[in-house]
C-alpha cells in the first residue's frame, strides 16, 4: 500500500476521533429533520403567535419548495460557517501538535499531506450531504405528501460544490496561517467578499460566487440563470487553490 493511501486511511480515521464527527453531522441531521417540519407550520406559528396582528393577512401555503429552499438556507449560513471554523485547523493544527513532523519523516510527500487531507474530506463532506439530502426528501414527502427529487437533489450538489470551495480556501488559509482563529477570520472574510460578489452578475455567473443564489433558485424549482460556468470555474478553483496551498507548503518550515 503507498505512503498515500496509508496516510488516507490514517485521515478517514482521524475525522472519528475530533469534533468533526460530532459537530457536521449534528448540524446537517438537525436542518435536515427540522427544516421540512419548520417550512410546513410556519404559518400556523406565525399566526398563533401573531393572532390579530394578521388579521386579514392571507399567508401562503406552504409547499414542499419551502421545505428544499429552507435547507438550502440553512447550509449556505450556519454550514458554511461550520465548515469554515472547523477546518481552519486542517494543517496548522498537526503542525502545532507536531504530528505533522512524524508523519513527514515516513516515504510521503508534502504536497500529497496537503493534498490528501482536502481530498479526504471532501468525499466526508460528499457523504454528509448526501445523507442529509436524502433525509430532507424523506422527511418533505411526509409533510407533504410528494417530494420530487430532481429540484432538491440538483440544489444539493451545487451547494456542496460551494462547500468544496470553503474546504480549499480553508486548506489554503490554514497553511498560511498557523492560527486556527486567524485562518477562520480570513475564512469568514471570504465569505464575506463572496457574498457581496454575488450580487455583481459577472462575478455571479463566471465564478463560485453565484452558486448560493442558484441553490436557491433550483431548490424553489424555477431556476433560471446559467449553472454550467459558474459549477466549472468553481470546481477547477477548488483543484487550484489547494495546489497552491500544496506548493507553499512544500517551502514552509514545520
Amino acid at each position: 500500500m503507498s505512503s498515500a493511501l496509508v496516510f488516507a486511511r490514517k485521515e478517514f480515521f482521524e475525522i472519528f476521533r475530533t469534533w468533526r464527527i460530532v459537530v457536521l453531522p449534528a448540524i446537517v441531521l438537525l436542518f435536515a429533520l427540522t427544516g421540512p417540519v419548520l417550512a410546513k407550520y410556519t404559518p400556523e406559528l406565525l399566526t398563533a403567535v401573531a393572532g390579530s396582528q394578521l388579521s386579514g393577512l392571507e399567508l401562503p401555503t406552504p409547499t414542499v419548495f419551502d421545505a428544499y429552499g429552507q435547507w438550502i438556507k440553512n447550509l449556505s449560513q450556519i454550514g458554511i460557517f461550520a465548515i469554515i471554523i472547523i477546518y481552519a485547523g486542517l494543517v496548522s493544527s498537526e503542525r502545532r501538535s507536531g504530528t505533522a513532523i512524524l508523519v513527514l519523516t515516513k516515504p510521503l510527500s508534502r504536497a500529497t499531506f496537503v493534498i490528501v487531507k482536502a481530498v479526504v474530506n471532501a468525499f466526508y463532506l460528499t457523504a454528509l450531504v448526501a445523507i442529509g439530502t436524502l433525509i430532507t426528501w424523506g422527511v418533505s414527502a411526509l409533510m407533504f405528501g410528494e417530494a420530487p427529487g430532481a429540484a432538491l437533489w440538483s440544489s444539493a450538489a451545487v451547494w456542496l460544490v460551494l462547500a468544496l470551495v470553503y474546504l480549499s480556501l480553508m486548506t489554503l488559509f490554514s497553511v498560511l496561517i498557523r492560527s486556527s482563529a486567524g485562518a477562520s477570520g480570513a475564512g469568514l472574510g471570504a465569505f464575506l467578499v463572496l457574498s457581496v460578489a454575488g450580487l455583481w452578475m459577472p462575478a455571479a455567473d463566471y465564478s463560485p460566487a453565484g452558486l448560493p443564489s442558484r441553490a436557491a433558485t433550483l431548490a424553489a424549482g424555477v431556476a433560471t440563470e446559467p449553472l454550467t460556468w459558474p459549477m466549472v470555474i468553481s470546481l477547477l478553483a477548488c483543484a487550484a487553490v489547494v495546489g497552491l496551498a500544496a506548493m507553499i507548503f512544500r517551502r514552509q518550515e514545520l
